[in-house]
């Protein structure tokens, strides 16, 4: 098989459902959500959502990437950091500033965790001063880059909940036009009580466990997460001698221009956006074998993408789902989580399951696929989509 795409050396993640790539595949495979109360702080909703937290602290993160006191990594930064690693270190890259590296990095809470927390005290305790820095979306994309020793090109993106796919799909645009040689891109979100509230106002939050692409679905879990990949050019897998996990064949970004928070009825940015990525990758419709959702199960996302699909698809549907089920919804690093798993069920040849479904939506004849499958996988579509509009989708390809 020819590629025209970016080949994929290394990809590292971190979770509710897992902290490593394995421990994650484990989960999806076994239908093993991790969908919890909160418990890493305290909101006054605990007793009122489910979250997709990972149950490890931030000195024990922080241990794990043998940063000492005193340092400023807010949350959102050492997920990032530890997941950025892992996939530096699955590509099995020694020197990162061998070929003209960059890091693409994506976040949407940025350092309000620790923001939130300290807020108030920032006027009268002079210590917590160096925090102040790490609100900014780009610090903990610097953090990254300090933790990887990279010297190249640092940048932020941050477009919501589509974030992370704008981060890769401007790592392939780089590589592409020969500015770079080697990309690692991804994104990374801590969960905090400024998304909860967020979320809550907004009235998309179930008291339940979400239920994507169901009849009766009732709103969103937020999760918290980070994942990360390395793409290459063909001269640098050739220079180095690596072998690609996968290929990313697609990308596209589009805005249905449609409401702030609001999918549009039809799916037109979805529509735009599948359609962009299709014609980048030089693929038909017919070619996609499984498709992951963006599937958030708020009714109007489930809707408005479930009619997007049907325009891209029409009558000849490829198993689907959405894997929010199992990590939540984990905002700007959403796009780049579900990279890892598409890049897993192409080479696993497997389809996750879509938990908790039970009814079809009755404006739509779609019904995901709600059980583990094993079937031989060629090209992986995954959607993303954010608030303002803003809709990314990517291809990514067998090897």
């Amino acid at each position: 098989m020819v590629h025209t795409g970016i080949a994929v050396t290394g990809i590292g993640i971190i979770s509710s459902i897992g902290n490593t790539v394995d421990e994650n595949l484990q989960a999806l495979l076994e239908g093993r959500h991790g969908i919890s109360r909160v418990q890493n702080f305290d909101t006054k909703h605990r007793e009122h959502i489910l979250v997709g937290e990972i149950k490890r602290s931030n000195e024990d993160l922080a241990a794990a990437l043998d940063i000492t006191e005193p340092h400023n990594f807010t949350r959102t930064a050492l997920l990032g950091a530890y997941a950025a690693k892992a996939a530096v270190a699955s590509a099995g890259i020694d020197d990162i500033n061998s070929l003209r590296t960059g890091l693409i990095s994506s976040t949407s809470v940025g350092g309000m965790d620790y923001t939130e927390r300290y807020f108030y005290e920032y006027l009268t305790d002079p210590t917590l001063y160096p925090y102040i820095s790490t609100h900014d979306a780009g610090d903990s994309s610097h953090k990254i880059a300090e933790c990887l020793g990279l010297e190249g090109i640092v940048t932020t993106i941050s477009t919501a909940c589509s974030s992370a796919a704008n981060a890769i799909m401007m790592g392939a645009r780089l590589i592409k036009s020969g500015r770079l040689d080697r990309v690692i891109v991804g994104g990374t979100d801590a969960l905090s009580k400024f998304t909860i509230n967020g979320f809550k106002t907004l009235m998309i939050l179930t008291d339940d466990y979400c239920q994507p692409f169901d009849n009766e679905r009732r709103g969103l879990n937020l999760g918290e997460a980070a994942a990360y990949l390395v793409l290459e050019s063909a001269s640098a897998l050739q220079e180095e001698g690596r072998q690609p996990l996968a290929y990313l064949q697609g990308y596209g970004n589009a805005n249905d221009a449609f409401h702030q928070t609001a999918s549009s009825e039809n799916g037109e940015g979805a529509f735009l956006a599948m359609s962009k990525a299709l014609d980048i990758a030089g693929l038909d419709p017919a070619a996609i074998d499984y498709v992951n959702a963006h599937g958030t199960a708020t009714p109007n996302n489930d809707l408005s993408e479930g009619r997007a699909l049907t325009r891209i698809f029409s009558d000849r549907m490829p198993l689907f789902s959405s894997t929010k089920a199992f990590t939540g919804h984990t905002l700007a690093a959403a796009a780049a989580i579900e990279a890892v798993f598409c890049i897993l069920a192409l080479r696993h040849g497997v389809v996750f399951p879509n938990l908790h479904f039970q009814r079809q939506m009755e404006e739509l004849d779609l019904i995901p696929q709600t059980t583990t499958v094993y079937r031989p996988l060629s090209h992986v579509l995954s959607n993303s989509f954010g608030f303002g509009g803003n809709c990314s989708t990517l291809i990514f390809s067998k090897v």
